[in-house]
């Protein structure tokens, strides 16, 4: 990867896949980053959030021009396959070329957004560029609270334009996104002793494409989560189950690709639930057949565990998951194409004995459809006797289709490729939408290199559109 061209760009990260920097755990990269500002002799600025801020001056003839923010997160959304063996605190990303992209081998890649990271750097380490005064950026914890940006504080930032390096699409400008919330809800449950009588098994689904929960949200995607509760409702439908533990997914932002849950049916029931699993496999494979082609649902008998959910509770949490609001809920009316409302059934987790866990994710461009699909999340769980709590949530980005730096890039990508570039909002959450409310007056854009499968283990970043992205920054910061 270090040898591709540019190699200012893929030196700069390179070198960032080495330094672990999960989310909520980024001092090595802060570190890295402070260094780095202090070995170039930069002014570097660590805020009390763990943000860093390194300002370059302008380059001779640019002097009187305005000052250009260029911003980035330096977290990484850390998913693996189950076979891999990788500790996201200490082992580098081992990257590979596959053809037209780069990967990594079997976790996430952290493109997203160690790209746009790299990006900075490497304006600032090039000495041949022209480019007014900068101001970069690098913010904390983006990916699992937007921690990094709700701690920027008001002043900071001296200049009034702002490009955010942290999209997934070539000629796709950004100027607005959607505001999210999570909602939380615990269901403590009692347990009794496990019946003799009965057979137990093991159901895992696996294979799925799984993706980002806001931007991939609308492409058709099977949630394991979902799939996993269907099949064990149709189960409770039809005989006496007793769960034992329901474990799925990780990230509030990311679809689930895989969960696995332990249960138990009248033995009488054991051949008819491998049956009736086969049929589920058939409808689901013809269900998705286009979105999720490595589809897997696989049963193994199990030793009878010490002990069971009750009945009532087994039947609250399967029907409840089963029931529970997914996917897209309602599209823009005023932007065609655009998610305005939707929710992700991001993670059912065991906590303890006692205690069984579900972490849902909303996101709307509307703030009042955020809120009552929060609410509605909230209903599906309150009536089953869970807890439910909410996150502080974030804002959304409201659209400005005169904004001045997207049109001047959009002129830029015209200019150096031939076609036209597409300005639009997303579903996906951006720190812009908190940045807008502390520096109300900035001009923002979002843009980035095409890449697909974030926020999973099939991660890929395009070779020829990171090369395009870079060569389009550097002429719209030749222009600004």
């Amino acid at each position: 990867m270090k040898n591709l061209e540019p190699k200012v760009l893929w030196q700069q990260f390179d070198a960032i896949c080495q330094v672990p920097r999960p989310s909520k755990k980024e001092k090595q990269i802060i570190a890295y980053l402070q260094k780095w500002g202090k070995d170039h002799k930069l002014e570097t600025i660590t805020d009390e959030t763990g943000n860093v801020l390194m300002r370059q001056p302008a380059t001779k003839g640019y002097e009187t021009h305005p000052t250009v923010v260029l911003q980035a997160h330096m977290d990484m959304v850390c998913e693996k396959n189950g076979d891999v063996k990788h500790d996201f605190l200490k082992d580098p990303i081992e990257t590979y070329i596959d053809g037209e992209w780069v990967k990594a081998k079997g976790t996430t890649l952290g493109a997203d957004n160690g790209i746009g990271m790299a990006t900075m750097l490497a304006i600032m380490d090039s000495k041949d560029l022209k480019h007014p005064a900068l101001e970069c950026l690098f913010t904390v914890d983006e990916e699992t609270g937007l921690t990094g940006a709700f701690g920027l504080k008001p002043g900071i930032l001296t200049g009034k334009t702002l490009i955010n390096l942290d999209s997934e699409d070539d000629g796709e400008l950004f100027i607005g996104c959607a505001g999210g919330i999570d909602t939380l809800c615990t269901l403590r449950f009692r347990r009794a002793d496990a019946p003799k009588d009965m057979f137990y098994f093991k159901v895992d689904i696996k294979g799925l494409t799984g993706g980002h929960s806001g931007d991939d949200i609308n492409k058709g995607r099977a949630n394991a989560n979902k799939l996993l509760a269907r099949f064990l409702a149709k189960v409770a439908n039809q005989t006496e189950l007793r769960l034992v533990s329901f474990n799925g997914g990780n990230l509030r932002n990311a679809i689930p690709r895989e969960a696995s849950a332990v249960a138990a049916v009248p033995m009488s029931y054991k051949e008819e639930v491998r049956i009736q699993l086969n049929h589920f496999i058939a409808d689901i494979e013809n269900e998705y057949c286009a979105t999720e082609p490595n589809f897997k649902a696989e049963l193994e008998s199990t030793k009878r565990t010490a002990y069971v959910m009750e009945r009532a509770t087994t039947r609250k949490i399967v029907y409840a998951l089963d029931g529970c609001p997914n996917a897209v809920h309602r599209m823009c009316i005023d932007m065609p194409g655009l998610v305005e409302t939707s929710s992700n059934l991001a993670s059912v987790k065991m906590i303890d004995d006692n205690h069984i866990q579900i972490v849902t994710s909303q996101r709307s461009s509307v703030e009042p459809a955020k809120y009552a699909m929060a609410q509605m999340i909230e209903s599906q769980f309150k009536a089953i006797g869970a807890k439910v709590e909410h996150s502080d949530g974030y804002p959304g980005w409201k659209p400005n289709p005169k904004s001045a730096i997207a049109n001047t890039i959009a002129e830029s990508y015209e200019k150096l490729f031939g076609t036209k570039a597409v300005i639009k909002a997303i579903h996906a959450g951006l720190e812009c939408g908190l940045f807008s409310t502390k520096y109300p007056e900035m001009d923002m854009v979002s843009v980035g290199p095409t890449m697909r499968g974030v926020h999973s283990p099939d991660e890929r970043l395009h070779i020829g559109d990171t090369q395009k992205f870079w060569k389009l920054i550097v002429d719209v910061l030749e222009k600004l």
